[in-house]
């Protein structure tokens, strides 16, 4: 995928049955979080301006050969609008579809899936670059690599980490098991650490 390319979405968006709305690939791994007042999902997604509304999320975005490139997720909003809600702004976010592909399978396979994690709490009130580490997991893949509470996490296989909801969408975007490096750092001390996904206790 390439930012520019053609972006598809079919849905039933406000129960309007069969409907396709088009537009471009705006970004890739756009750090998105979304929810209500409930538990928050992070996605590392696709961005688009095909039209997504009510209804047609959780349908398909395709490319412009009709090949399922990701899932419709959520619109960003406007603040004030009436009830909360609003149509598309031209700002839709998708979740890719390696990333759906590998949860839809691990359904299929157990009838479960797990979260992917390193095992860390992040300080959500750090201002500066990157994700500072404020709690480490006992025997969890952080521990076992070497991390410490107060590192910086500033960057993720290379990628560069902005601040802890990039950290996180990042992550939940490898699986359970996968080999990373990520970049630290410690006392004014820039290092690589390699670590082991880990995963949280597996949920149906």
């Amino acid at each position: 995928m390439r930012v520019g390319e053609i972006a598809i979405a079919i849905g039933a968006p406000l129960g309007l049955n069969g409907t396709v709305t088009s537009g471009i690939i705006s970004s890739l791994d756009r750090p998105v979080t979304a929810g209500g007042s409930g538990e928050l999902a992070f996605i590392n997604a696709i961005q688009t301006d095909a039209a997504i509304n009510p209804g047609n999320s959780g349908g398909p975005l395709l490319d412009g050969s009709g090949r399922v490139i990701g899932i419709n997720s959520a619109i960003a909003t406007l603040a004030g609008a009436i009830g909360g809600e609003i149509g598309s702004i031209g700002l839709g976010f998708a979740i890719p579809i390696n990333t759906a592909e590998r949860i839809a399978e691990e359904l299929i396979a157990t009838g479960d899936s797990e979260t992917p994690i390193i095992g860390v709490v992040l300080d959500t009130t750090f201002t500066g670059d990157g994700a500072k580490v404020s709690e480490i997991t006992a025997g969890g893949p952080a521990e076992q690599s070497g991390l410490r509470v107060g590192d910086v996490i500033t960057g993720f296989n290379g990628r560069q980490v902005a601040d802890s909801t990039e950290l996180v969408v990042t992550i939940r975007s490898y699986a359970p098991g996968e080999k990373i490096e990520i970049t630290v750092t410690r006392n004014g001390q820039s290092s690589t650490i390699p670590l082991t996904v880990g995963a949280t206790t597996k949920i149906g």
